[in-house]
């Protein structure tokens, strides 16, 4: 009789019995992002399962566009700058127009949000449902013509209101309302991780089956983890006391410095590996450089998740936690100290100093 683990196939008349390898057998027998957005979300929220499908398929086709773009010609410059300061690549425009029409074709989407337009968009009534997204969909893009890890961050909230077509209102509020948060990352392997408030899961895209697949949860060494720092220190003449002072401990202490300058590959390296990244305001850049909705709220959500502390450091006067800011439009822009409770909270004490 065949097992479980054999093959039937028929050749000139004859039954042969060929046993699965053991990639077959654990492709076959892996959890799917696809099953564990099923299982994560149940029966009662067949909607939330529907956009993390929408979301999963803009990943791969995004991936895909990265893959292909040197040999299709999209490397390079698009001209101009968006509405945050940040120039354009050509990459930019397709990844946020694949990443749009993900949303918009999931039909449970009524608010979206992102680096690339100006203003929200609304959509009509006949195609919105109860969920409103922020997102990056393409972040650290001043890397990637030299190959460098690229990413999607995004974050999202369950409408407040009820009927009509969705409101500003609906998205613009604090990281504590959001309800499911995540980014892709595009490198040597095309990663998803994400979170439902209920740990963060990791998942990598098999290219053979088209398929994310689980890998495991993700949580913070329980000691900390290795003894990075990560931080563009080109700014460090317009830093804060605090900073300067930790910086110059960590180097003291032996810590290693890694900056990439891409969030996804910096924060995706702080979350497996330990340590601590920050971005903080400065004299140049007095509210911080990343944006909040799609960059601070979906990467604190995670952190905090995974075992981590996601804090502003000083900010407008006082020490805050990222999920608590109130934003004022939906691009405003924050401060970050993002890693382990080891780290964080050493550099938070030299603001009681």
């Amino acid at each position: 009789m065949t097992t479980a683990h054999e093959v039937i196939s028929v050749l000139d008349g004859h039954v042969v019995d060929e046993p699965l390898t053991d990639k077959q057998i654990k492709r076959t027998s892996a959890l799917t992002l696809t099953q564990h957005i099923v299982a994560e979300c149940g029966a009662s929220e067949l909607q939330l399962a529907l956009l993390f499908n929408n979301i999963q398929n803009g990943c791969k086709v995004i991936a895909h566009s990265i893959q292909e773009a040197g040999i299709a010609g999209t490397l390079g410059m698009a001209g101009g700058q968006n509405f945050t300061g940040d120039e354009v690549k050509k990459l930019d425009i397709i990844s946020n127009e694949i990443f749009v029409h993900s949303l918009k074709s999931s039909g449970v989407c009524s608010v979206l949000v992102s680096e690339e337009n100006d203003e929200p968009i609304l959509v009509k009534e006949s195609m919105s449902g109860p969920y409103c997204v922020a997102f990056d969909p393409l972040d650290g893009s001043s890397n990637i013509d030299c190959n460098v890890s690229v990413g999607t961050i995004f974050a999202v909230y369950k409408r407040r209101t009820t009927e009509g077509v969705g409101e500003v209102a609906d998205i613009l509020r604090p990281g504590t309302d959001i309800i499911a948060a995540g980014y892709a990352m595009y490198g040597g392997a095309c990663e998803l991780v994400i979170t439902w408030g209920k740990g963060v899961r990791r998942y990598a895209l098999d290219p053979a089956i088209g398929e994310f697949i689980l890998i495991g949860n993700v949580e913070f060494p329980k000691d900390g983890g290795k003894k990075i720092y990560s931080c563009n220190e080109g700014n460090s003449l317009y830093w804060d006391d605090a900073i300067k002072q930790y910086t110059g401990q960590v180097k003291d202490q032996g810590y290693t410095a890694r900056y990439v300058g891409s969030m996804v590959a910096d924060i995706h390296r702080t979350l497996l590996y330990g340590g601590i990244f920050y971005y903080p305001a400065d004299k140049k850049s007095k509210k911080g450089k990343l944006r909040v909705l799609y960059e601070g709220f979906p990467m604190a959500m995670i952190t905090e998740q995974a075992g981590g502390i996601a804090s502003t450091g000083m900010f407008e006067g006082k020490i805050q936690r990222v999920l608590d800011v109130v934003p004022d439009n939906i691009h405003a822009r924050c401060p970050i100290i993002m890693g382990c409770t080891r780290d964080v909270e050493t550099l938070l004490a030299l603001y009681s100093k």
